[in-house]
Protein backbone atom coordinates (compact mmCIF):
# COMPACT_ATOMS: atom_id res chain seq x y z
CA UNK A 1 0.00 0.00 0.00
CA UNK A 2 1.39 2.90 -1.30
CA UNK A 3 1.36 6.06 0.82
CA UNK A 4 3.02 9.86 1.25
CA UNK A 5 6.23 9.70 2.95
CA UNK A 6 6.40 12.89 5.10
CA UNK A 7 10.62 13.03 4.97
CA UNK A 8 10.58 13.38 1.26
CA UNK A 9 7.74 16.01 1.41
CA UNK A 10 9.27 17.94 3.53
CA UNK A 11 13.03 17.65 1.45
CA UNK A 12 10.75 18.60 -1.83
CA UNK A 13 9.00 21.66 0.37
CA UNK A 14 12.63 22.84 1.35
CA UNK A 15 14.63 22.56 -2.00
CA UNK A 16 12.78 25.30 -3.47
CA UNK A 17 13.61 27.93 -0.71
CA UNK A 18 17.73 27.10 0.75
CA UNK A 19 19.82 28.87 -1.15
CA UNK A 20 23.36 28.00 -1.39
CA UNK A 21 25.12 30.20 1.51
CA UNK A 22 21.60 30.23 3.41
CA UNK A 23 21.57 30.02 7.08
CA UNK A 24 19.17 27.25 8.48
CA UNK A 25 17.91 25.62 11.70
CA UNK A 26 16.97 22.19 12.89
CA UNK A 27 15.38 22.85 15.33
CA UNK A 28 14.69 19.63 17.23
CA UNK A 29 18.37 17.35 15.54
CA UNK A 30 17.34 14.33 16.48
CA UNK A 31 19.85 11.99 15.40
CA UNK A 32 21.23 14.51 13.18
CA UNK A 33 19.32 13.15 9.92
CA UNK A 34 17.57 16.64 8.89
CA UNK A 35 20.61 18.42 10.07
CA UNK A 36 23.32 16.80 7.58
CA UNK A 37 20.52 16.77 4.75
CA UNK A 38 20.27 20.60 5.47
CA UNK A 39 24.24 21.01 5.81
CA UNK A 40 24.78 19.80 2.22
CA UNK A 41 21.54 21.26 0.94
CA UNK A 42 23.31 25.37 2.20
CA UNK A 43 26.33 24.09 0.66
CA UNK A 44 29.92 24.81 1.89
CA UNK A 45 29.56 28.86 1.92
CA UNK A 46 25.41 28.08 4.33
CA UNK A 47 25.66 27.13 7.93
CA UNK A 48 23.34 24.88 9.55
CA UNK A 49 22.37 25.76 13.45
CA UNK A 50 21.02 22.62 15.15
CA UNK A 51 19.22 22.75 18.42
CA UNK A 52 18.43 19.07 21.00
CA UNK A 53 18.26 19.73 24.72
CA UNK A 54 19.79 15.94 24.86
CA UNK A 55 23.48 15.13 24.68
CA UNK A 56 22.62 11.83 23.12
CA UNK A 57 21.24 14.05 20.27
CA UNK A 58 24.16 16.31 20.08
CA UNK A 59 26.73 13.17 20.19
CA UNK A 60 24.99 11.40 17.46
CA UNK A 61 24.54 14.45 15.58
CA UNK A 62 28.10 15.15 15.92
CA UNK A 63 29.28 12.06 14.78
CA UNK A 64 27.11 11.68 11.88
CA UNK A 65 28.56 15.27 10.64
CA UNK A 66 31.85 14.33 11.21
CA UNK A 67 31.74 11.14 9.16
CA UNK A 68 30.10 13.27 6.09
CA UNK A 69 32.28 15.77 6.45
CA UNK A 70 30.04 18.45 7.26
CA UNK A 71 30.46 19.67 10.84
CA UNK A 72 32.40 22.82 9.68
CA UNK A 73 29.31 23.93 8.70
CA UNK A 74 27.24 23.58 11.70
CA UNK A 75 26.43 24.51 15.01
CA UNK A 76 25.21 22.32 17.57
CA UNK A 77 23.57 23.54 20.34
CA UNK A 78 22.52 22.00 23.74
CA UNK A 79 19.53 23.68 24.52
CA UNK A 80 16.12 24.12 23.54
CA UNK A 81 14.76 25.42 20.68
CA UNK A 82 12.76 28.01 22.31
CA UNK A 83 16.43 29.55 23.02
CA UNK A 84 16.99 30.11 19.35
CA UNK A 85 17.35 34.01 19.60
CA UNK A 86 20.26 33.73 22.36
CA UNK A 87 21.99 32.25 19.29
CA UNK A 88 21.10 33.26 15.77
CA UNK A 89 20.54 36.62 14.71
CA UNK A 90 21.24 36.07 10.40
CA UNK A 91 17.78 35.71 8.19
CA UNK A 92 17.08 32.37 7.83
CA UNK A 93 16.05 30.95 4.55
CA UNK A 94 14.21 27.77 6.33
CA UNK A 95 13.86 26.06 9.53
CA UNK A 96 12.71 22.71 10.47
CA UNK A 97 11.24 20.64 13.28
CA UNK A 98 10.46 17.42 13.89
CA UNK A 99 8.37 17.46 17.29
CA UNK A 100 8.28 14.78 19.39
CA UNK A 101 11.02 12.47 21.26
CA UNK A 102 14.34 11.05 19.94
CA UNK A 103 13.98 8.17 17.91
CA UNK A 104 15.92 5.33 19.39
CA UNK A 105 15.94 7.25 23.02
CA UNK A 106 13.48 8.15 26.13
CA UNK A 107 10.11 8.49 24.72
CA UNK A 108 8.88 10.42 28.26
CA UNK A 109 11.31 13.77 26.87
CA UNK A 110 9.04 15.27 23.84
CA UNK A 111 9.25 18.17 22.85
CA UNK A 112 6.25 20.70 24.89
CA UNK A 113 3.69 22.93 23.91
CA UNK A 114 4.94 25.85 25.37
CA UNK A 115 8.70 26.06 24.03
CA UNK A 116 7.28 24.60 20.68
CA UNK A 117 5.47 27.77 20.57
CA UNK A 118 7.84 30.05 21.55
CA UNK A 119 10.02 28.07 19.26
CA UNK A 120 8.02 28.79 16.14
CA UNK A 121 7.27 32.57 16.71
CA UNK A 122 11.29 33.14 16.88
CA UNK A 123 11.57 31.07 13.50
CA UNK A 124 8.95 33.25 12.12
CA UNK A 125 10.94 36.21 13.33
CA UNK A 126 14.09 35.29 11.82
CA UNK A 127 11.96 34.04 8.31
CA UNK A 128 13.14 36.20 5.52
CA UNK A 129 10.91 36.45 2.46
CA UNK A 130 10.45 33.23 0.45
CA UNK A 131 11.59 31.03 3.57
CA UNK A 132 10.16 28.14 5.10
CA UNK A 133 9.28 26.58 8.38
CA UNK A 134 8.17 22.99 8.11
CA UNK A 135 6.72 21.51 11.51
CA UNK A 136 6.22 18.17 11.58
CA UNK A 137 3.66 16.93 14.13
CA UNK A 138 3.24 13.53 15.84
CA UNK A 139 0.06 12.73 17.40
CA UNK A 140 0.47 9.06 18.25
CA UNK A 141 1.37 10.11 21.76
CA UNK A 142 -0.82 12.78 23.58
CA UNK A 143 1.60 16.21 24.23
CA UNK A 144 1.97 15.34 19.87
CA UNK A 145 -1.82 15.16 19.63
CA UNK A 146 -1.80 18.39 21.78
CA UNK A 147 0.71 19.96 20.06
CA UNK A 148 -0.60 19.69 16.30
CA UNK A 149 -4.00 21.26 18.19
CA UNK A 150 -2.32 24.58 19.51
CA UNK A 151 -0.28 25.06 16.45
CA UNK A 152 -3.19 24.56 14.22
CA UNK A 153 -5.02 27.47 16.01
CA UNK A 154 -1.86 29.38 16.35
CA UNK A 155 -0.83 29.43 12.72
CA UNK A 156 -4.38 29.91 11.58
CA UNK A 157 -3.95 33.34 13.16
CA UNK A 158 -1.50 34.12 10.89
CA UNK A 159 -1.36 37.22 8.35
CA UNK A 160 -1.85 35.87 5.42
CA UNK A 161 -0.65 38.87 3.58
CA UNK A 162 2.78 37.83 5.41
CA UNK A 163 2.84 34.01 5.38
CA UNK A 164 0.98 31.44 3.64
CA UNK A 165 0.42 28.34 5.89
CA UNK A 166 -0.43 24.93 4.68
CA UNK A 167 -1.19 21.54 6.43
CA UNK A 168 -0.28 18.43 4.79
CA UNK A 169 -2.48 15.57 7.03
CA UNK A 170 -3.83 12.23 5.84
CA UNK A 171 -7.27 12.84 6.96
CA UNK A 172 -8.08 8.89 7.72
CA UNK A 173 -5.31 8.10 9.61
CA UNK A 174 -5.87 10.50 12.68
CA UNK A 175 -2.45 9.32 14.25
CA UNK A 176 -0.16 9.28 11.73
CA UNK A 177 2.02 12.62 11.26
CA UNK A 178 1.11 15.41 9.31
CA UNK A 179 2.95 18.55 8.60
CA UNK A 180 2.58 22.71 8.72
CA UNK A 181 4.92 24.67 5.96
CA UNK A 182 4.67 28.20 6.85
CA UNK A 183 5.85 29.96 3.60
CA UNK A 184 6.87 33.65 3.84
CA UNK A 185 6.01 36.36 1.37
Amino acid sequence: MASIDLLSMHKLFLSNHIKPGGTVIDFTMGNGHDTAWLAEAVGENGHVYAFDIQPDAVAHTRRRLENADLIDRCTLILDSHENVCKYVSAPICAGVFNLGYLPGGDRTKTTQRASTAAAVNAALSLLEADGIILVAVYPGHTEGTLEGKMLDEMLSGLDRRIFSVSKLRIINSPTSPFFFAIEKH
